[in-house]
C-alpha cells in the first residue's frame, strides 16, 4: 500500500505524470457523468451527480489548457534536439517524426490564441483557432499511427532474424516493443476518434458521440499512456523519454 502511494506521489510530482493523471480523471469523470445523465430512468440525484461530474471534467480540461500555455519552449527544445532525426536509422521514421514535431509545435500557438479569445483577452473569433488546433492534433495522431506501423514493420523483420539466430532474450525484448507499438496505435485511434468528433458538423461522425463515449475513448488512451509511462520509467530509467506531445487533448 505504502509503495503504491509513493509511486503515485512521484507521478504527481512530475509535470508529465500530473498531466496524465489529470487527463485520466478528466475523461473518467466525463465517462461516468455522461452515463449517468443519459440514463432516462435515473433518479434526480443521479442526474445531478452526472451533471456535476461533467462540469468537473470541463474544469479539468480547462486546467490542462492553461497549463499548456507554458509547453511551447519544452516542445521547441525537443524539436531542436531531434532536428531532422539524424540519429534515426530509418528514413521513413525520421520524416514522419519531423512532420509530427511540426504539427505539435504549431498546435500550441493555435490553442493559445483560441484560449485567449474565449477569455476575451484578444478580439478574435475562437472557433477557427479551435478548429486549427483540432486539425493539428488529429494530424499528429495520424502521423503517430503511421510511425508505429513503420516501427512494427521493422521490428517484425528484426524478430524474424532473431528467430533464425535463436536469440531468446532479444526476441523477448522485441516482442515487448511490438506490444508497446500496438498499444500506441490503439491509443492514437481512440484519440483520433474524439478529434473527429470535435470537428465541424458534417465531417464523418463529427458531433455524434455522446459524452460517455468521448469519456470512454479518452479514458482508454489515458490509461494506456499511464501504463506506457510506468513501463518507460522502469525499463528506461537511464534515458530521456519522448517529447511533450503525447496527450495534448
Amino acid at each position: 500500500m505504502q509503495q503504491s502511494v509513493e509511486s503515485l506521489v512521484r507521478l504527481l510530482e512530475s509535470y508529465r505524470g500530473r498531466d496524465k493523471v489529470i487527463r485520466t480523471v478528466c475523461y473518467g469523470s466525463q465517462l461516468v457523468g455522461g452515463a449517468l445523465t443519459q440514463k432516462a430512468e435515473a433518479d434526480a440525484s443521479s442526474q445531478r451527480l452526472g451533471k456535476s461530474l461533467l462540469l468537473f471534467s470541463a474544469q479539468l480540461s480547462h486546467c490542462r489548457t492553461v497549463l499548456r500555455l507554458f509547453d511551447d519552449l519544452s516542445m521547441l527544445a525537443y524539436s531542436h534536439s531531434y532536428g531532422f532525426g539524424a540519429s534515426e536509422e530509418d528514413a521513413g521514421i525520421r520524416w514522419i517524426s519531423v512532420l509530427t514535431n511540426v504539427a505539435d509545435q504549431l498546435y500550441y500557438p493555435c490553442e493559445h490564441i483560441a484560449w485567449a479569445a474565449d477569455a476575451e483577452l484578444i478580439k478574435v473569433r475562437s472557433d477557427k483557432w479551435w478548429l486549427f488546433s483540432t486539425v493539428l492534433w488529429g494530424t499528429s495522431l495520424l502521423l503517430g499511427i503511421f510511425r508505429s506501423l513503420r516501427v512494427l514493420l521493422l521490428l517484425r523483420r528484426k524478430l524474424k532474424k532473431q528467430e533464425r539466430a535463436e536469440g531468446g532474450s532479444r526476441r523477448s525484448h522485441l516482442n515487448r516493443e511490438i506490444r508497446a507499438e500496438l498499444l500506441s496505435i490503439f491509443s492514437c485511434m481512440a484519440d483520433i476518434s474524439n478529434a473527429i468528433h470535435w470537428m465541424p458538423p458534417g465531417f464523418l461522425w463529427a458531433g455524434r458521440f455522446p459524452s460517455w463515449l468521448v469519456g470512454l475513448l479518452g479514458t482508454t488512451s489515458s490509461l494506456i499512456g499511464l501504463i506506457q509511462m510506468n513501463t518507460s520509467s522502469s525499463e528506461l530509467s537511464d534515458s530521456t523519454v519522448m517529447s511533450s506531445q503525447g496527450d495534448i487533448n
